[in-house]
């Protein structure tokens, strides 16, 4: 028997298992719409007259199983009954499965996120294909929200709480084997014996995994308790409550009703529905479409590197060496001396070490590294990348011996951070095979690189550009050629305001607090020391000469006296094993006043950005902050926050602060612009 209902095909074997196969039209991924659950509703009714011995859901895509729900429609609910609504239906839907009096199955191959993962915990088993590619989680969270369709109660009941929660909490996706050690899943299978598994499970059922002893007894009511009380006060360190209430709203759905069932159920949906209501989710959302258009830029296949070589093994270009090794390239390292690569390469095996589990991988991606102090690297590098301290005439003597080594077609990229490129490609025959590939510090952690291009940049150098960055796993983000190009361009206006009111006598706690009750992941005076200060005064020079930035008096004083932040174990703050030490009870001064001050110069130089073009649109503009900044991401970015705040509240704010400061919060021409 075969049943086709528009993006589900339905077909009963002989051995009487039902398969049901899912492969959204016109769509590359599965995504959990509302017309993909009515269709299965109605296979639902189908399967039930007539019931199979077996039921196994699988995909029609090799890319994956389902990516979650439809985020589009969480934008339509425009209240608490519509929300309600929405979720009922994806519970009932899941109930339906997981009530069937014959076997269920999930096959799962590829990415399995949210809705996805909670229709696997609906039935009875979960096999899952051993590829790299398979991940399974629930990262709802990431959009404000949480599971919804069943999925808080049924993972904290199948895993125990300290896992299935720290999954919820973090968004965090698990690899296959991952899955498996924990009892999400129960079986990992390669591809040629996935299908015979799941027919083998279908057929002949084995028993179905409990709750491990440990799990049954932390899920028990004191005991709970104290856990979620404990995961609430690691959650705070990263993820305030009032900005970030969805991991609050798991520990408190868990704490307060696990082992009810019904009520637990019926607590899940109205939670979702409440935290679906007002800005806070639609940022996030908004983000999540940020992120996805960044990855969407250019073509992998355009442009496939082999080998990368990195001149420069200070922090910056040493872990943008032992970034690449670890993503799978050969990668040269070259520095003046021999001494010189040492810190470089102990900083990459602590990378490996914490980001690669497998000793022979580890190992593999040691050796991907080489130490090459005469570079000889540059002949064979498909992607040449200088990372030298920031000075033109050093850069330019690198690019005068380097340029006739290379090979046809490799890119020449510059890691610079504020010098514009025209100045730097003088003194190159070709200057349109040279392009900025813009790193952020930690490179590990940092998302985002900014493509800088100039107006003899070379369509072909920018394709490549953006192919190789999205090999390495990054985020790409085409800005123009110009002094501190866009992120640093918007944050140095920012940093230089805490520095002066730094100067004004106002403590660097309450600086710093100013801009984390904001939403900033750090302060300005904290990430000022992580940067370096000397790197500040660097850059805010160059800045300072192209756009008149005032510069505090200050900073001058703290680089003249070798205190330069975190390196250096002193700088606005003193550091022990590499955290700052705060005066806890310093004067935190007027805060709304502070923030104002940061805030406007930050939104300002947004605005101005905007103005000159310096990306193509308000969306890129706003994308480039969050992952190159962290800027709050629950404020959907710079210009998206002044929108919603209203323009004229900001203009009004920034002539108040004029009036008492001076010209420097003088608001830029470009408001008009974010006004229409």
């Amino acid at each position: 028997m075969s049943i086709d209902i528009l993006d589900w095909k339905s077909e009963r074997d002989a051995d009487g298992i039902h398969w049901l196969i899912l492969d959204k039209q016109d769509s590359a991924t599965n995504v959990l719409s509302v017309s993909i659950l009515e269709q299965l509703d109605a296979l639902l009714d189908e399967i039930e007259r007539e019931l199979p011995r077996a039921v196994v859901i699988r995909s029609g895509k090799r890319s994956g199983f389902i990516a979650g729900a439809d985020v589009n429609e969480f934008l339509d609910v425009s209240n608490t009954q519509e929300a309600m609504i929405m979720v009922k239906r994806g519970q009932k839907l899941m109930n339906r499965i997981e009530k069937l009096s014959c076997t269920t199955v999930a096959l799962i191959e590829g990415f399995c996120m949210g809705g996805g993962t909670e229709l696997a915990l609906a039935c009875d088993y979960r096999i899952a294909l051993d590829e790299d590619s398979t991940r399974i989680g629930l990262p709802e969270v990431k959009l404000g929200i949480h599971p919804a369709y069943g999925g808080v109660v049924r993972a904290t009941r199948l895993v125990n709480p300290q896992h299935s929660l720290e999954m919820m909490l973090s968004g965090r996706a698990l690899r296959p084997r991952q899955a498996r050690k924990i009892g999400l899943v129960d079986l990992v299978q390669p591809r040629r014996q996935l299908e015979r598994a799941a027919r083998q499970v279908a057929l002949k059922p084995p028993a179905r995994q409990k709750m491990p002893w440990l799990g049954r007894l932390l899920s028990l009511p004191g005991i709970r308790h104290l856990l979620a009380s404990y995961m609430r006060s690691q959650v705070a360190r990263k993820a305030p409550r009032q900005h970030y209430p969805a991991p609050y709203a798991i520990l408190d759905l868990w704490a307060s009703f696990c082992g009810d069932r019904r009520r637990m159920m019926e607590e899940e949906a109205h939670s979702v529905s409440r935290l679906i209501q007002g800005n806070k989710v639609r940022n996030l959302i908004r983000v999540f479409f940020l992120q996805t258009r960044l990855k969407g830029l250019g073509d992998k296949k355009a442009f496939q590197p082999q080998h990368v070589h990195v001149i420069g093994a200070g922090t910056m270009g040493g872990d943008i060496a032992a970034w690449c090794a670890l993503r799978g390239f050969q990668v040269t390292l070259q520095d003046r001396e021999a001494k010189y690569l040492g810190n470089a390469f102990k900083r990459a095996h602590a990378l490996f070490a914490k980001r690669i589990r497998d000793t022979a991988a580890r190992n593999a991606a040691i050796d991907r590294l080489i130490p090459d102090v005469a570079g000889d690297g540059v002949a064979r590098a498909d992607v040449v990348i200088e990372a030298i301290y920031e000075n033109t005439e050093a850069k330019h003597a690198i690019y005068r011996e380097i340029e006739p080594r290379m090979k046809p077609g490799a890119v020449l990229a510059t890691n610079t951070s504020s010098i514009p490129l025209e100045e730097l490609a003088t003194v190159l025959v070709e200057p349109d095979r040279l392009v900025g590939i813009h790193f952020f510090n930690p490179v590990a952690m940092m998302p985002l690189v900014e493509i800088v291009r100039t107006e003899s940049s070379s369509p072909e150098t920018i394709e490549r550009a953006i192919a190789f960055t999205q090999h390495i796993g990054k985020l790409p983000l085409p800005v123009r050629s110009s002094p501190g190009f866009l992120v640093n361009r918007i944050l140095m206006p920012y940093l230089v305001e805490a520095f002066f009111l730094y100067d004004e006598g106002v403590a660097p706690e309450a600086i710093d607090k100013a801009a984390t009750d904001f939403g900033m992941p750090m302060g300005p005076v904290e990430l000022a020391d992580t940067v370096g200060l000397d790197i500040c005064q660097s850059v805010a020079q160059n800045l300072s000469q192209a756009f008149a930035i005032e510069l505090p008096k200050g900073l001058k004083a703290f680089v003249d006296s070798k205190k330069l932040g975190k390196k250096s174990g002193r700088g606005f703050y003193q550091y022990k094993k590499g955290k700052p030490i705060k005066d806890r009870d310093a004067d935190l001064g007027d805060q709304k006043v502070i923030q104002a001050r940061l805030l406007g110069r930050f939104l300002n130089e947004a605005v101005a950005c905007l103005q000159e073009a310096i990306v193509d649109d308000r969306d890129l503009l706003d994308a480039g902050v969050i992952f190159g900044t962290g800027f709050a991401p629950f404020r959907g970015g710079p210009l998206n926050h002044a929108a919603q705040e209203g323009v004229d509240t900001v203009l009004a704010s920034l002539q108040g602060l004029e009036a008492n400061h001076g010209e420097r919060f003088k608001a830029v021409d470009g408001w008009s612009m974010l006004a229409d």
